[in-house]
């Protein structure tokens, strides 16, 4: 699936990745291929993304995270 990590300064990752940890408001998400549509905000944690070349994490405090058709978006504070 594709995923970016985006905040109003950078783009911190872009490509491809099998799965997804997010710091949900309401506690943690996974996200894997094929996952429903979904649109949730997050609270302060990390952002982890298993990729082909190995685990990325990212430090968040805050933001928003949208998955559609294998596509996953965290627009992050």
């Amino acid at each position: 699936m594709t995923i970016e990590v985006l905040t109003p300064d950078d783009r911190l990752y872009v490509g491809e990745g099998t799965m997804v940890v997010a710091p949900g408001k309401d506690g943690n998400l996974g996200i894997m291929e094929n996952h429903a549509p979904l649109i949730t905000t997050l609270k302060e944690g990390k952002v982890e993304i298993e990729t082909p070349e190995g685990r990325k994490s990212f430090d968040v405090s805050g933001g928003v995270l949208e998955v559609l058709k294998n596509k996953v978006i965290v627009l992050a504070e």
